[in-house]
Parts: structure tokens; sequence; C-alpha cells
């Protein structure tokens, strides 16, 4: 298996099947991270095209292969908030098709009031994980992010800040906050009554 330090050598020297090779092993997750960050998928194409161009051009001035995955995350979230300002008139529905139950599972579990006294029905699980879907997809974009990139993306408290530009303090209380808001929906989703407010502050 090519390494990031291999693939980032092809791609400085330009060689054949180094772009295919980019995208074979990034392209996937940067089109679901766009998907779930932009909620909807003709913005989260338009986002991934631009990420993979715009990296592509710019990879062969990485020194760090180790950064290469955090650095991808940059663009594209930067991009998906550019994006989501340049269009904050125009309101548009989340969509889910591209979110992995298994990320919210592994992410969020500890999170979730009673998760592991769930009903085995999948139905009842599926039905909670739409309602997960739908208030992720109600938090403001920058504290969407940052669930996506440490629940969901996997990233470490670290290189979340380090994609987002900000500071570890700052990442962990919008962390906090968006988690917060997911208890506080979950829970009024399972016990039947409406969520306080709408997104997250």
């Amino acid at each position: 298996m090519v390494t990031d330090a291999q693939l980032l050598e092809a791609i400085r020297e330009r060689r054949a099947g180094a772009f295919d090779a980019f995208v074979e092993r990034y392209g996937k997750r940067l089109l679901a991270f766009g998907l779930r960050m932009c909620g909807h998928r003709e913005d989260a194409e338009d986002v991934f095209q631009e990420t993979l161009l715009k990296a592509y051009a710019a990879a062969a001035s990485l020194r760090d292969p180790g950064a290469l995955r955090t650095w991808l995350y940059r663009v594209a979230a930067n991009q998906c908030l550019m994006k989501r300002r340049s269009e904050k008139n125009s309101a548009r529905e989340l969509s889910l098709d591209a979110l992995k139950p298994s990320g919210w599972e592994d992410g969020l579990a500890g999170e979730i009031p009673d998760w592991s006294a769930l009903p085995d029905d999948e139905a009842q699980r599926a039905e909670l994980r739409a309602e997960l879907e739908r208030a992720i997809g109600a938090l403001p974009p920058e504290h969407r992010a940052v669930v996506l990139l440490r629940d969901v993306e996997g990233l470490s408290t670290r290189e979340t800040a380090d994609v987002l530009g900000l500071g570890v303090p700052a990442v962990k209380m919008r962390l906090h906050r968006a988690r917060m808001h997911l208890r506080e929906r979950l829970a009024a989703y399972r016990e039947g009554r409406t969520p306080r407010g709408g997104e997250a502050g």
C-alpha cells in the first residue's frame, strides 16, 4: 500500500497516475465530509472538486506527510464554510444519504442518554440515528464542523483545531456546546417532546 509520503512524492514529481491515486485514497472521505458539512449534495460535489483541485495543486509544497489528512480536511472545511456564508440566505434541507450510522455510534455513544439501553429493533435505532442526523444538521456550521471532525472523522482535538484554525480550548468549548445540544435534542425525542429552541448557540 502506498504511504502518504510516497503519494506526496508522486504528486511532486507529477507521475502518471498520481492524481488517480490521490482521489482513490481521499476522494470518498472528502466527498462524504462535504455532504455532511454542506448539507446538500450539489454543494458538496462543488466543494469536493474545488478541494481536490486546490489540494492537488498545493500538495507539492506540503513537507510533512503526516499532516496530509489534517491539511485536506482544512481545505475542505474552509471551502464548505465559505460556500455556506455565501449562501446564508438560501435555506436548504440537510441531505443525509452519506452519513455513517457507525460513525455516530462510535463517536457519540457516550454523549447520548441511555444509548446502551435502546431496544434491538433496528427500525427504532434507525429512527434515533435519523433524529441525530437532523440534530447535527441543525447545529451552526462552526459547531457542526467540530462534531464531524472529532466524532465522525476521528481527528484529535489538536488536529481539529489545526483544521479549523482555532485554539484547543475553543474546539473543546464548541464540542461541549454541540454535544449538550445533541443530548438535549435526543433526550427530548425519546421522551416525545419538542426540543427547546432551534439551532445551538
